[in-house]
């Protein structure tokens, strides 16, 4: 290592917490819950691919100012049940708050994520910055058994802005007391985390655990947390 980093900025979801797992369990109990085959959806993977493809979507609206955070809640869960043909408003509405609800009680990491926490805390100071909710994402923290290990979470509510925007970035310097020189942003979308880091002057580590192709260019790359003891 040729630099000397002081403050980590980690991700959450995607990163350290592993969302889709623990959106999958949620997702899993409310079919269930909800005898959603009854309602007309045929199985649980084909509901639970059509979730993510409007997840995904609206969130990346939500992150670009076209959607509020209340219509993201249920209109996913609205969108995925028209797939299926069930024009039910107020069942998703429901499937929107149990989701909420349940979602951040559940406490599966990422692979490595509870040892390189530990192994850095000591090292250095470490954050977070994270798009998602700042309650949602408190709750994931300590369900998950991780909060003690950061000293800020760098919140779009707290700081009024979403990753990629530079402002978080600055926000994120300002609150920790930290400088863009001695910080590096660890996360898993480009187009989020390393863009954003990037165009704020900080380096970066694309957190790659499918090796998904891409053109971009960050400070380092990894495919398992593991490795940012190579790095750090």
């Amino acid at each position: 290592m040729t630099k000397k980093y002081r403050h980590l900025f980690f991700d959450l979801d995607h990163t350290l917490w592993d969302f889709d797992k623990n959106s999958e369990a949620t997702l899993r109990r409310l079919f269930g819950e909800y005898r959603l085959t009854e309602k007309g959806v045929p199985d649980f993977d084909t509901m639970f691919a059509a979730f993510n493809v409007h997840n995904d979507k609206l969130w990346d609206r939500y992150r670009k100012g076209y959607i509020r955070r209340e219509e993201l809640r249920w209109k996913r869960m609205w969108l995925m049940l028209l797939d299926f043909k069930i024009a039910d408003t107020a069942l998703a509405h429901e499937l929107g708050m149990a989701y909420i609800e349940i979602l951040p009680t559940q406490t599966l990491l990422t692979p490595n994520a509870a040892a390189v926490l530990a192994y850095c805390k000591n090292k250095y100071v470490l954050h977070l910055i994270t798009n998602g909710f700042e309650a949602t994402q408190k709750l994931k923290l300590h369900h998950s058994g991780i909060t003690n290990y950061f000293d800020q979470l760098i919140t779009s509510e707290k700081s009024n802005c979403l990753k990629p925007q530079r402002a978080i970035f600055d926000y994120a310097l300002t609150a920790s007391g930290a400088t863009a020189a001695e910080s590096i942003m660890i996360g898993d979308a480009l187009e989020i985390d390393i863009a954003g880091a990037i165009n704020a002057g900080w380096d970066q580590i694309y957190y790659n655990p499918k090796g998904l192709p891409h053109s971009s260019a960050p400070t380092f790359e990894i495919s398992d947390l593991a490795e940012l003891l190579n790095i750090l």
